[in-house]
């Protein structure tokens, strides 16, 4: 099992309101585990949102907190809900209604990793199953409503930058003649889960430090956005989806030869988004 459900990165004062977290970027393969997958340790990571959690580690800096996921995305997904099973993997689970993200194989607990390649030989037990949500799901959930909650007290509002990667093909479907492929999706559910000022801030900051950015094409947000997204209760949630290729080598998943630039221009980023929380640029009431 691994080692820990999260790691908690905490500013020595914490001035903003802010809070940055990486459910995907987990990265803790363990020997038990990889006995039960049929994949190499290099396919295994397809679905990670590799070196993510080091492109915002420096939040504590500008005194907002960050959050990142010990165990790896295959081994449980912490951007879906604790009940979205798939009967195709655990046993005696029931479909009850269509859900096309469990459908596809990418439940909590997944089937498949990147272009649907299988995790596991035959199926595994609820019991199985149910440790896995109880043992890292829960304290993640726990832990990040709890740091949100903090901000929200000392701030009167809190916001959560979900932060995440995306394959470089994956703007491929939605690019459209003459349109600029997007380096960034910010997804706020259409406006459900963050007030238009609170997005609009964020955007501006990536477009200053010379990403181009869109929203909510292909990537409007899961289930973090949605269930942590309360705009009229002054808890915003914004997904952020960064292309792999602008840093790393996607195949070989490896940081590429821009990988400095690139943190160095998220530290810029991440250092502007901070202030939302430091009372000079007051969230707008919903």
């Amino acid at each position: 099992m691994p080692a820990a459900a999260y790691d908690v990165l905490l500013p020595a004062t914490q001035s903003s309101c802010v809070v940055f977290a990486s459910p995907h970027s987990g990265r803790d393969y363990t020997w038990s585990f990889m006995r039960k997958t049929v994949l190499n340790e290099h396919a295994i990571r397809s679905s990670e949102d590799a070196f993510v959690d080091q492109l915002f580690e420096c939040a504590p800096q500008y005194g907002a907190t960050f959050l990142k996921a010990g165990a790896p995305r295959a081994f449980v997904d912490l951007n879906r809900a604790r009940d979205e099973l798939d009967p195709a993997l655990i046993e005696g689970v029931r479909r009850i209604k269509h859900n096309p993200r469990v459908a596809s194989g990418l439940g909590v607990i997944p089937r498949v990793v990147a272009n649907g390649r299988a995790i596991y030989r035959g199926k595994m037990t609820l019991h199985e199953a149910e440790e896995r949500i109880t043992d890292y799901w829960e304290p993640y959930h726990e832990k990040l409503q709890t740091l949100l909650d903090v901000a929200h007290n000392r701030h009167g509002q809190t916001v959560l930058i979900d932060c995440h990667s995306m394959p470089h093909e994956a703007m491929d479907g939605v690019l459209r003649a003459g349109m600029r492929r997007p380096d960034v999706v910010l997804g706020d559910r259409f406006g459900a889960a963050a007030s238009g000022d609170v997005v609009d801030r964020i955007e501006a900051a990536f477009v200053r430090a010379g990403f181009v950015v869109t929203r909510n094409a292909p990537f409007a947000g899961a289930y973090i956005t949605q269930a942590y997204g309360k705009p009229s209760k002054g808890q915003h949630a914004v997904q952020v989806e960064i292309d792999r290729s602008l840093y790393m080598n996607e195949k070989l998943i490896r940081p590429n030869g821009d990988f400095e630039k690139v943190q160095a221009a998220l530290q810029d980023v991440v250092r502007e988004v901070a202030l939302i929380g430091e009372g000079r640029i007051p969230l707008a009431a919903e």
